[in-house]
């Protein structure tokens, strides 16, 4: 795979992207735990378009872990800056922003912040405040261990422990949270395990955790909040067999955003761009050529 890889000093740390194409900008924006290769099967076919731009968030992959608290530097208000600080750094006035679990987060929340930087937003099985308390449903509990897991002072160094504990770990969440874990083959397997074991990327991805729990709890205790819809065009592709972020849990999508389509796929799973890249590069090619 030959893509171009690059470095920014934006917001304060050095950020890793690959860069791709020309046209209208697009960002990816991967979740946990993944880094830029969970979009190594929509680069190609996207960069045809579309100016593609696909960052390490801070504390994954190649980009910088800053030595601060996770509650200082490493929750979605950092995210939301060091993506917008990107985009100043290559003169984007204006983009999208396609993205899923965690970069879902910093997606919804830089539509809700510079809505007129955003021409659309496109995501895959995402988090959002509708969910609610439902995160701790007694039919849902068992899925959610790995967060409060991931907030151990000792974790990093428990799964970084050997090379087979990070396989048994990282290699659980892309088997469990796929509909089809053959979607991951072993080149990507290992990338995945020596990425992980690179000094600090372990924690520095466990640091969203912790820097996200007060929120995270808040949900869970007082359940889906009153917030203005987001006024971005949105469109949705959400995973049947996503066990760990349910497609029924779409039912609340329209209070949260004003102008949304949603589509669930009944074949995949949480990696619903890996899984299906076809569909999803084709989705994403039309939705925002429907935009301009």
């Amino acid at each position: 795979m030959s893509l171009s890889h690059e470095y920014a000093k934006v917001n304060g740390i050095e950020l890793h992207y690959v860069r791709e194409g020309s046209g209208f900008p697009l960002f990816l924006v991967h979740g946990w735990p993944e880094f830029w290769r969970a979009w190594r099967k929509n680069v190609p076919a996207l960069a045809e378009s579309f100016d593609v731009i696909v960052p390490d968030l801070r504390g994954f992959g190649d980009s910088e872990k800053p030595d601060v608290p996770p509650e200082e530097g490493y929750g979605v208000d950092a995210h939301v800056e060091d993506v917008l600080a990107l985009a100043d750094e290559l003169d984007l006035d204006e983009f999208g922003f396609v993205s899923h679990d965690l970069g879902a987060y910093v997606g919804q929340e830089t539509a809700r912040r510079n809505s007129d930087r955003l021409r659309g937003l496109f995501l895959f099985d995402t988090p959002y405040p509708g969910i609610g308390e439902r995160w701790r449903d007694p039919e849902h509990i068992n899925e959610i261990w790995y967060q409060s897991f991931n907030q151990q002072p000792w974790a990093a160094d428990l799964v970084g422990s050997s090379r087979e504990a990070c396989e048994t770990y990282i290699g659980h969440f892309l088997d469990h949270w796929a509909g089809d874990p053959s979607a991951f083959d072993e080149e990507d397997r290992e990338a995945w395990v020596d990425t992980y074991l690179q000094e600090g990327n372990l924690q520095g991805g466990f640091n969203w955790y912790v820097a996200a729990d007060d929120a995270r709890k808040e949900l869970m205790r007082d359940g889906a909040p009153e917030m203005d819809p987001i006024e971005v065009p949105t469109r949705i592709l959400w995973g049947e067999l996503d066990p760990i972020v349910d497609s029924a849990w779409a039912d609340r999508l329209d209070e949260y955003f004003a102008d949304y389509e949603l589509d669930t796929v009944p074949d995949a799973g949480h990696f619903l761009h890996h899984e299906k890249p076809e569909r999803a590069n084709a989705e994403i090619r039309t939705f925002f050529e429907g935009l301009d």
